[in-house]
């Protein structure tokens, strides 16, 4: 029961997504920290360079895909964007293994321009992940 506590299986999830991008060959940094206009730094799990085909890529890992997870995500992403490339992109990567995410949260993550991306459907932005 210990392993399964919360900051366990967070850590389980976000190893489960590095293995993903490793295997799928989508080189990254991982834990990239930006500060934000309000002159907060934020901590993003991932930063996707920018190819020659793609601009530079943003992605959070959001193991409980909740209104207040995303929201937290949503404050990261407008607090740092202008401070990036306005081509950059973000990709919320959330666990729907065990939870079906609510209508809301893809909704809300959309209308800031975020791409929710389910665990089940991963597979579906591989190629402009890894280009």
């Amino acid at each position: 029961m210990f392993y399964l506590a919360q900051p366990y299986v967070e850590s389980l999830f976000l190893e489960d997504v590095v293995l993903w991008l490793d295997t799928s060959d989508v080189r990254y940094t991982p834990k990239a920290k930006f500060t934000g206009v309000s002159g907060y730094d934020h901590l993003f799990d991932f930063v996707i360079p920018k190819s020659r085909k793609e601009p530079e890529r943003i992605s959070q890992a959001i193991n409980r895909p909740t209104r207040d997870t995303a929201l937290a995500f949503i404050n990261a992403w407008n607090d740092t964007h202008t401070a990036q490339s306005p081509e950059s992109r973000a990709y919320a990567v959330l666990n729907d293994r065990e939870q079906v995410v609510s209508a809301n949260v893809i909704e809300a993550l959309s209308r800031y321009k975020i791409k929710p991306v389910g665990w089940s459907q991963r597979s579906a932005v591989v190629v402009e992940l890894a280009a």
